[in-house]
C-alpha cells in the first residue's frame, strides 16, 4: 500500500458533524420549483471532509469514450464500495452518515423521496476533456439523486449540472452553480431532465453522485453496503 493510501486509513467515524452540516445546508438551500423541484446546496459537508473527499487518490480515468452517457464507461467508474470504505475512512464516514435512519427520515421530510428499503450508491466522478451528458431523466429504480461538487478550481466555475425543461427540445433552464462543496438535489421523475452540455473542461471536474436505489438494483457491486 502506498504512503498516500495509508494516510486515508480508517479512524473513528465522525458522522455527527457531517449530518449536522448537511441538514443545515439543505434547510438553507435555494429550492426552485421550475422546471421541477430541485435544491441548490452550499457548504453541503464540513469543509475538512469535503477537502478529504477531493483529495482521494483515485486516478482520473483516461481513454474514456464520451458519447453523452456515463454507462458507456461503466468498467472505469468508481464507487464507495465496502472495500473502498475499509481503505479510506472519509468514504466510510460519508456512507455511515447518509445510510442512517435519521438521515433517510430527514431527506424524506425535506424532499418527499420514498427511501424505505432503498439502497445507497455513491459514485466518485472525475470528468475531464470532452466529457458531456445528453439531456436525460434518471431511471425509475433511482429514488433520490444528489450531486456534490468537489473541485475548487476557478477554471471549472461553468461546470455545474444543466437543468432542462420537459419540452421535446429540452431547453436549458439554468446551470447549477459549480462551487466547491456545493451541489444539486432532485427526486427523479418523468420531468427531471438534466445533463451536461458540451463545453471545455479546464481541469478535473470532481463530484459525488449520491443515489438511493430500489432493492432490485442489478449491479450490486456498485452499492455502498
Amino acid at each position: 500500500m502506498t504512503m498516500l493510501a495509508q494516510s486515508f486509513r480508517p479512524t473513528p467515524h465522525q458522522t455527527e458533524p457531517i449530518e449536522s452540516c448537511f441538514r443545515k445546508a439543505l434547510l438553507e438551500a435555494d429550492a426552485p420549483t421550475y422546471p421541477y423541484r430541485h435544491w441548490l446546496l452550499r457548504d453541503a459537508l464540513p469543509a475538512e471532509h469535503a477537502h478529504s473527499l477531493s483529495a482521494l487518490p483515485f486516478p482520473a480515468p483516461n481513454q474514456m469514450e464520451h458519447d453523452g452517457r456515463r454507462e458507456t464507461n461503466n468498467a472505469k467508474r468508481v464507487y464507495f464500495t465496502p472495500d473502498h470504505q475499509r481503505q479510506f475512512s472519509v468514504c466510510a464516514d460519508f456512507v455511515e452518515a447518509f445510510n442512517g435512519a435519521s438521515m433517510r427520515r430527514f431527506l424524506h421530510q425535506m424532499t418527499g423521496a420514498d427511501l424505505d428499503g432503498a439502497l445507497l450508491r455513491v459514485e466518485y466522478c472525475q470528468d475531464t476533456g470532452s466529457f458531456w451528458l445528453e439531456p436525460h431523466t434518471d431511471i425509475s429504480v433511482k429514488k433520490f439523486t444528489m450531486l456534490i461538487y468537489l473541485s475548487d478550481d476557478p477554471a471549472l466555475s461553468n461546470c455545474g449540472t444543466d437543468v432542462y425543461d420537459a419540452t421535446s427540445e429540452h431547453q436549458l433552464v439554468h446551470t447549477a452553480p459549480y462551487a466547491f462543496n456545493g451541489g444539486l438535489i432532485f427526486v427523479p421523475g418523468t420531468d427531471t431532465w438534466h445533463g451536461f452540455r458540451r463545453r471545455d473542461i479546464n481541469g478535473i471536474r470532481k463530484s459525488l453522485i449520491v443515489n438511493y436505489v430500489s432493492p432490485d438494483w442489478r449491479d450490486r457491486w456498485e452499492l455502498a453496503v
